[in-house]
């Protein structure tokens, strides 16, 4: 049923929440999941700007998830790490889309207050336009 999973995560204290959920799932169907991390353009700006290369921004958000990364290597889930560039709703929905995922698992809030206020949230986003179920953990 749930054999493809698609977590969505910022390294937020949600998405360590919706990890947990996500190993639960994969557990239980026996499935895979493939962590979807979005950078956006203002974060690509920032990290050009404060960081001494590529190697070095890579070393950094590599270490943003690593509390993810360390939740799953304790599980037997199988799993692979995707970085994504673009605005985060629509991004994941593309990715979850072409690729025939059974199930989103995202946070309800990420690191970004403001931008939930102002645009929307960005599980929203996701749970209107995906092809398959999403589960929003609080």
């Amino acid at each position: 049923m749930f054999e493809k999973i698609v977590l969505a995560s910022d390294g937020s204290e949600h998405s360590l929440r919706s990890t947990t959920h996500a190993i639960e799932l994969a557990e239980k169907f026996n499935g895979t999941i493939d962590v979807v991390y979005v950078v956006d353009g203002q974060t690509a700006k920032s990290d050009v700007l404060h960081n001494n290369g590529k190697l070095e921004i890579a070393k950094k958000r590599h270490e943003k998830m690593k509390p993810v990364v360390d939740l799953l290597e304790r599980s037997d889930v199988e799993y692979s790490i995707h970085i994504l560039h673009g605005e985060a709703g629509p991004t994941i929905v593309e990715f979850t889309n072409e690729n025939g995922f059974d199930c989103v698992v995202i946070g309800s809030r990420g690191l970004n207050d403001l931008q939930t206020f102002i645009l929307g949230s960005v599980s929203h986003k996701v749970a209107k336009r995906v092809n398959c179920p999403v589960l929003i953990v609080k």
